[in-house]
Formats: structure tokens, C-alpha cells, sequence
């Protein structure tokens, strides 16, 4: 073994030895940060994952619309599956913590504004996430860049209160929220109150007719005609615009030429197991996904409470508790949400404030993020790729160029706003969504295809044009 792995597997060794200490001591303290710890762990496993399988919406977009590579969408598709499988025996089991979103056409404009805004910044919520932990400081600036984009938007009133349709505001103040909740000043508030929560909320059992936690609605409804169907048609589209060809061209080339539909369904396979990296990672990612939500749970259960305000509260942390007494804890696998709650507790901090607005105030809190549970995972997550991108040897702090940074800094803006509007990103609003039989998941899904092909084809333009410059200056 040469210098630079004995050095990494040290630092990586490190960076574990430091969450296990973190998890230790916190429990000796108090047996509540179990709570916070559940978190943890399995943010560190989703950051393996993810930098392990490379895994990044952003990537299997543009690789698909850009060049006909269909790994990555390939994978994040199984990892959908395998995670719905899951999901449906912990609902079963009656001890699920996902709740679905409102149905409508926001979700579609919401996922074609972040589709878009991922593209530009070279990487999704997540994939952001995880290449910060391998020190990509282009990553960081988008991260950066969404979480500020968030905190702000939530607050955004003023000249914006004159596009608030009649109905919207009306709407919002029937809802007859706390008078410390400042709805009637607030464009984002009275979106949320006034057009979003009056919208259906559903699952695919409910639409036909089933309870939701039954054997019959969570496997048949959620699992079968929510997931694996529409899948199963998505990886056949994949693979007859973008594999079959290839494929057919390569048996041509072994001698074969009469291709039978056996010949396709061999093809279809091979795609479906293209990258083993990739199919391992999906398959991990799906399986901790739905374990998640059991044991967290599990863990709510012991502990009696629903939301991990009342735990913060027990212990002491009443800063930043919501007027509901709640803070972000959704239960599950998330990313954007707890990012702008960073950005929204230094915000109040620096006297500013920001606890007068649905978001932060009726929903989420601004718990200081030492104690915030999904702050934690966040934190895990960019820690657990920091340890597989070391033991790969692919950690390098990586200096972004300015062109680079401006697209980071649009695309986080973008992706900001996109995830508000949907009240998630690609892993809240749609990946688990969708796995859970969410039909508001793949409406986000849906818009965020026209929003990434769009932003690739402008690309496509823009290197183009980059090129013509570059030959011209040159005088080629």
C-alpha cells in the first residue's frame, strides 16, 4: 500500500472514529440524541452511496440528453424501485413516516425550474452534497447557493404581494394561522396557504380506492401501479431510444442478424446492470432509505413524540422551536430543507427576523444546527462520500473557475427556488415521493425533464459557440 492510501484510510478512519465519538458521548449525555444520532448514521450511509455510485440527477440527465449514456438514470431508477419495495412493508407494518404532498400543476413548473437549475450547476441537491464531501468547492458554492436562495425566498413580500392572486390571499387567511405568522405580507406564505395546501393530497392506493397502510394498497397500490409500472415503461423508453440501437449494433458486429425480442430482453438486462457500481449503490440506497423510516419510527415510538421539537424542548433547546412547537424532521431521507435552516438561525442571529413566515415559523424552526436532527444527516452525508471518495483516492479540493462559480451560483438559485415551490428537491419532492406512491413525485419528476433538456441543449450552444471564439481568436 503506497503513502497516499495509508494517509487517506487514516483521515477516513478519522472522519468516522469522529461521528462515532459525536454519537457515544451525545448518548451518554442524554439517551434523546439517539434520536439525532439515527440521523446520522444513516446520512453517512447515503453519502457512501452516493459517492460510491457517483450517484447525481444532474449527471443522468445530462448524460442521457447530452451523450446517450444511460447509467445513471438506469440506477437512480432501481434505487427508486428497491427504496418503494421497502417503503411498502414498512407501510404495511403501519410504521411509515413518510406523508404526502398536494397534487398539481406547481409540482410540474417546480421541477422544471430546479431541472434546469441543476443542470446549470453541475450537480443536483444531493450530488452537491456528496461532492462537497470529496472537496469540490464548486459543489459547495451550490450548496451555499441554495441554502441562501431558500432562506431568503421564504421571507420574499413587499412588491411580490401585488402578483398574490385575490383568491390565494383570501384563501391564506381563512386558514386562520397564529397571528405571529405574518401571512397577508408574504408572496411565498400566501402561495402555501392560499394555493398549495388547498390542493388534493394523495397516494396511488388512495386513488383506487384502498387504505393506504394496507397489505392491498401499500404493495398493489404504492408499489405495483406506482412504481414498478411506471418504471418498468420509463427503463423500456430509456432503452429503446437511447440502448436498443447500440445494442443491435453490437450483435451485428458478434455476427448475429436476426434480433428477436429475446435478444432485447438480454439487452434490457445488460443495460439494467451496465455499472455494478452504480446497481450497488441503488440497491443500498433503496434497502436505507425504507430502514430509515422504520427506525426512526421505532425510535419516536420509545420515546413518545412525533416531531423532535418535543425532544429539543425536553432537553433545554427551545430556541427556534416553531409556534407549533416543531422543528424540520421529516422522518426520512432529505437534503434542501435543513440547509436553509442553517441560513435562517444566522439570519435571526444577527438580529434580522425570521420567524414570521410559514416556512420557518409555522413548519420548520431555526434550531440551532448543533442540535438540529436533519442537520446532522447533512453533515454525515457529506462526511460518509468524504471516507469512499478517500479510500478511492478521489478527494481533491478542486478551485472552481469563474465561469464554473456563475453557473454554481445560478444553478443554486434556481434549484432554491424550485425546491420551495415543490416543497422538496430531487430526493424530498421526488425520490421519495415516488417511492412512496406519491403521484406529486412524479409530477416533479415530469417537469424536471423539458427543465434539464432545455439547460443541456443551451449548453450544447454555449460550448459551441466557446469553441468558435476560441478557433477564431486563434486564427484557425
Amino acid at each position: 500500500m503506497d503513502k497516499v492510501a495509508k494517509r487517506n484510510q487514516k483521515w477516513a478512519l478519522a472522519i468516522l472514529a469522529f461521528f462515532v465519538v459525536i454519537s457515544v458521548s451525545t448518548f451518554a449525555y442524554n439517551e434523546y440524541y439517539i434520536y439525532l444520532s439515527v440521523y446520522l448514521w444513516f446520512g453517512l450511509i447515503y453519502g457512501l452511496c452516493l459517492q460510491y455510485g457517483r450517484f447525481c440527477f444532474s449527471s443522468a440527465f445530462r448524460d442521457l440528453f447530452a451523450v446517450g449514456v444511460v447509467r445513471m438514470a438506469v440506477g437512480i431508477t432501481i434505487a427508486i424501485a428497491l427504496f418503494a419495495l421497502v417503503a411498502a412493508l414498512v407501510t404495511a407494518s403501519g410504521l411509515s413516516t413518510f406523508h404526502p404532498a398536494p397534487s398539481s400543476i406547481h409540482a410540474v413548473i417546480a421541477g422544471a425550474i430546479f431541472g434546469a437549475g441543476m443542470v446549470f450547476a453541475g450537480g443536483c441537491a444531493s450530488g452537491s452534497l456528496y461532492k462537497s464531501g470529496e472537496g469540490n468547492m464548486n459543489a459547495m458554492l451550490v450548496v451555499l447557493s441554495i441554502s441562501v436562495t431558500q432562506a431568503l425566498f421564504v421571507g420574499v413580500g413587499g412588491w411580490t404581494n401585488k402578483l398574490v392572486p385575490e383568491s390565494w390571499h383570501h384563501s391564506a387567511l381563512e386558514k386562520g394561522l397564529p397571528a405571529s405568522i405574518n401571512v397577508t405580507d408574504g408572496w411565498m406564505d400566501q402561495y402555501l396557504a392560499g394555493y398549495v395546501w388547498d390542493q388534493p393530497v394523495t397516494t396511488f392506493a388512495k386513488m383506487m380506492g384502498w387504505v393506504n397502510d394496507s397489505f392491498l394498497g401499500a404493495f398493489m397500490g404504492n408499489f405495483i401501479i406506482g412504481v414498478v409500472l411506471p418504471s418498468a415503461l420509463l427503463l423500456a423508453l430509456v432503452y429503446y431510444i437511447w440502448s436498443r440501437k447500440p445494442y443491435i449494433r453490437k450483435q451485428v458486429k458478434l455476427g448475429k442478424t436476426n434480433i428477436t425480442f429475446v435478444d432485447h430482453i438480454k439487452g434490457y438486462w445488460s443495460m439494467l446492470v451496465a455499472s455494478k457500481r452504480t446497481a450497488i449503490a441503488g440497491l443500498i440506497l433503496g434497502v436505507a432509505a425504507g430502514l430509515h423510516m422504520l427506525v426512526l419510527q421505532g425510535v419516536r415510538v420509545k420515546f413518545g413524540v412525533k416531531n423532535a421539537g418535543t425532544l429539543l424542548e425536553r432537553m433545554g433547546f427551545d430556541f427556534g422551536l416553531s409556534v407549533n412547537g416543531t422543528v424540520f424532521d421529516p422522518g426520512y431521507w432529505y437534503v434542501t430543507t435543513q440547509e436553509a435552516q442553517w441560513v435562517g438561525w444566522m439570519i435571526q442571529k444577527l438580529g434580522f427576523e425570521n420567524m414570521d413566515n410559514i416556512f420557518f415559523g409555522y413548519v420548520n424552526g431555526i434550531p440551532n444546527p448543533a442540535i438540529n436532527p436533519a442537520d446532522w444527516m447533512s453533515i454525515a452525508t457529506i462526511g460518509g462520500a468524504a471516507i469512499m471518495a478517500l479510500l478511492y483516492k478521489e478527494f481533491k479540493f478542486k478551485k472552481p473557475t469563474l465561469e464554473l462559480a456563475t453557473w454554481a451560483i445560478i444553478g443554486g438559485i434556481l434549484m432554491g427556488i424550485g425546491a420551495r415551490l415543490a416543497l422538496g428537491c430531487n430526493i424530498g419532492a421526488f425520490f421519495v415521493r415516488v417511492a412512496n406512491g406519491d403521484p406529486s413525485g412524479w409530477l416533479f419528476g415530469i417537469g424536471m425533464v423539458p427543465g434539464a433538456y432545455i439547460t443541456v441543449k443551451f449548453f450544447n450552444w454555449w460550448t459551441d459557440r466557446q469553441m468558435k471564439k476560441q478557433l477564431s481568436a486563434s486564427g484557425l
